[in-house]
């Protein structure tokens, strides 16, 4: 087998791999994609300044995470449907984190649930994302899971109160299972591999959803659960009440305006993670990248930043932190991996981040990470 090099020759082991249902619903943006790839080109707009003649012979990557140590400033982020790129794909990925001292954040649309991971893991910690639904019986039952399940974290993501439109996912008919039309049992007879490995597990369906939620017991009553349930109203009133109620530390996801980073500084957010949901709500937003520096210069010495979208390399790490970010998170990384190779597509994903992290800090003549700041970049043109 070809070695993996970077995280692109992951991707496209993966779109070979996995049903292109699946693996659409996670190489995609909403509408004409403009922000989606805007994540990404916007990183190449920014350049390193090269240094020599600097002792770079004791390196390190290590910093801390809101208090939690970390061996780089990356944390896997939360991503729906992680199961169906891989059977148990929410194990896989939380065994590769903590083997990599990195933070594991589970989604609330997970396929394995909040118990299967932390039974797998031997309740190593780590962190769970949080959707807001109108049934908040619900939500505080979520909470009380999370905390039984020794998470360390809970990230509130704010951007969703309505979906985005994705073209790819209504044209493939995205579903869970997948629907047994002729076009996917044709794609999915290409796809041994992964079927065979999704007859092996119990886990195909929304873990934390199924059989806790009030009326939800098949994939038929979930949809309608979940078209209903999402919730427009959400606001800064209902996140300090999630902050009490679960009495650790508070991430709140989704924020691409110093406005709206100042509103959850004033919440109590012990982070805040910049972030336009890897291009998948509104479409015409900014990048994540461009959007980064105001909010640093905002609310930078209040709270604890964080950083999403289009991280495909250590480089855009390195970049990031450049700008004022504390760690940064990564989705499609490591859901390519998780497709590629499972478990061991995961653990390549983050030690080809972690190489090229320490090596292009090292050209920029930077010893450890917490040290970097803009005047690593070149101021641009």
């Amino acid at each position: 087998m070809t070695e993996m090099t970077c995280i692109e020759d992951l991707r496209r082991l993966a779109r070979k791999r996995v049903p292109r249902m699946f693996y659409d619903y996670v190489d995609g943006g909403s509408w004409t994609e403009s922000t989606y790839r805007a994540n990404e080109a916007d990183f190449q707009q920014l350049h390193f300044r090269q240094r020599v003649a600097c002792d770079i012979s004791q390196r390190s990557t290590a910093t801390t995470m809101v208090g939690q140590a970390v061996s780089m400033p990356v944390a896997i982020a939360p991503t729906g449907l992680t199961g169906m790129q891989h059977a148990d794909g929410e194990i896989l990925a939380a065994r590769a984190a903590k083997n990599a001292g990195i933070p594991f954040t589970l989604s609330t649309m997970s396929v394995c649930s909040i118990e299967a991971v932390a039974q797998a893991t031997q309740r190593h910690p780590f962190w769970f994302q949080l959707y807001v639904t109108r049934d908040r019986s619900f939500v505080e039952r979520l909470i009380e899971r999370a905390r039984d399940a020794n998470c360390s974290a809970l990230v509130v993501t704010m951007d969703l109160q309505v979906f985005g439109q994705r073209h790819k996912d209504k044209k493939n008919g995205l579903s869970l299972p997948p629907k047994p039309t002729l076009r996917n049992l044709v794609n999915l007879a290409t796809k041994p591999r992964w079927c065979l490995n999704m007859l092996r597990t119990s886990n195909r369906q929304f873990g934390n959803i199924v059989g806790h939620a009030t009326g939800v017991d098949s994939i038929k009553s979930l949809t309608q659960w979940t078209q209903e349930q999402f919730d427009p109203r959400l606001s800064w009133q209902d996140v300090a009440w999630i902050k009490k109620r679960w009495g650790g530390p508070l991430i709140v996801k989704g924020i691409l305006d110093p406005d709206d980073a100042r509103l959850a500084v004033e919440t109590g957010a012990d982070a805040i993670i910049v972030s336009n949901h890897g291009g998948r709500q509104l479409d015409g937003a900014p990048s994540s990248i461009s959007a980064l520096p105001a909010i640093v210069d905002a609310v930078g010495k209040q709270t604890e930043i964080h950083f999403d979208g289009g991280v495909r390399s250590g480089q855009d790490v390195l970049k990031a932190i450049a700008l004022g970010a504390r760690g940064t998170y990564i989705g499609r990384a490591m859901m390519y991996g998780l497709g590629a190779q499972g478990e061991r597509g995961v653990s390549t994903a983050l030690e080809i981040i972690r190489n090229e992290l320490d090596l292009s800090m090292a050209f920029c003549g930077r010893t450890d990470v917490r040290q970097v700041d803009r005047g690593i970049l070149l101021p641009r043109q």
